[in-house]
């Protein structure tokens, strides 16, 4: 279990975010919610008729990343594909409302921007209807994301890789992104997904979920004698430097060196929500560590920053001020 660091600590680390660039390479995604009230069934088949009252377009995938790298305090970069579509054009304004670089998206001939469109009618969710391509970028796709990273991971503090198994992440990208890291003597921290996971070997931060970790080792994860065992088996099996494994609301566990492995409990007071949790865990922790946080102070201020985001409704980024406030 970590000891409390001290408030002054941990308050100092967090004020030296500031101005820190942070690359974010992989999948990109729009969060549609349309919203609206329900007064009668369709007569075409027995499905509710949801009349639209609001429509409200948010960042997910790795633009959450980066939208909780900026609201944090730091430079993100994002790098990913994107539609030549209504979409891509939505996200253009989006990052430029939050003043983000737009440089490092590659707009595809052939791919949609991806979009997950929640539908609400009286303030139940009634439908999810996805608009996404999840085979992996071709290779005139992977040269051009592999442009984009050589250009601008030069000036990058850090590199946080984020997978969600929707095909930007191919066996060459993270060869390619681990290696221009590597070079230019940059962290990298991976939030990885099931297809990939054994890939990233390597990485400073390695922070799966507990449920891609059982799915991954094929074991079931039900004690702390367990997730040990897993912890530093997955540690070696990459050769990361650090393991962080997130465990829902039995906090977290951090894994270094061969045997030093520190339980975090949950700072959630009352979980709402935990949509976006692991987004913005990538976030702090990396963040925290190139702001000069050992990587058992960086995880403890991962920890108090998901258990504010997961007290609120919807997915939300952590910001700079919450995140003081609580430490």
């Amino acid at each position: 279990m970590i000891n409390r660091p001290d408030k002054n600590r941990i308050s100092d680390i967090i004020e030296r975010f500031n101005g820190k660039k942070i690359l974010i390479v992989g999948d990109i995604m729009i969060d549609e919610y349309l919203s609206g009230k329900v007064h009668r069934i369709s007569p075409e088949a027995p499905v509710p008729i949801v009349e639209i009252s609001e429509e409200i377009l948010r960042f997910g995938g790795a633009a959450n990343v980066a939208l909780n790298v900026k609201t944090l305090g730091c430079e993100p970069i994002l790098i990913g594909l994107i539609g030549k579509d209504r979409m891509a054009e939505n996200l253009d304004i989006l990052l430029q409302n939050e003043d983000m670089e737009t440089a490092g998206l590659v707009q595809s001939d052939i791919r949609p921007t991806t979009v997950k469109t929640r539908i609400i009618g009286d303030n139940q969710h009634i439908a999810r209807v996805d608009k996404e391509i999840l085979t992996y970028a071709d290779i005139a796709e992977e040269k051009a994301l592999m442009k984009k990273i050589e250009f601008f991971i030069k000036n990058a503090d850090a590199v946080i890789i984020e997978d969600y198994n929707k095909g930007v992440l191919t066996e060459n990208i993270i060869e390619f992104t681990i290696q221009q890291s590597s070079l230019n003597d940059i962290p990298v921290s991976v939030d990885p997904k099931f297809v990939n996971f054994m890939k990233y070997k390597n990485v400073n931060i390695f922070k799966p979920n507990i449920k891609e970790t059982e799915r991954a080792l094929a074991r079931h994860l039900d004690n702390d004698q367990k997730i040990i065992e897993a912890g530093f088996s997955l540690k070696e099996s990459l050769r990361a430097e650090s393991v962080l494994l997130t465990r829902g609301s039995r906090g977290m566990s951090l894994f270094e060196g061969n045997d030093d492995v520190t339980h975090i409990p949950t700072q959630a007071r009352n979980v709402s929500d935990v949509s976006g949790a692991g987004d913005t865990v990538i976030s702090t922790m990396t963040a925290a560590c190139i702001a000069g946080a050992s990587k058992k102070e960086a995880a403890y201020i991962a920890n108090i920053a998901a258990g504010i985001v997961v007290e609120e409704v919807g997915i939300i980024p952590i910001s700079k001020d919450a995140l003081l406030n609580r430490a």
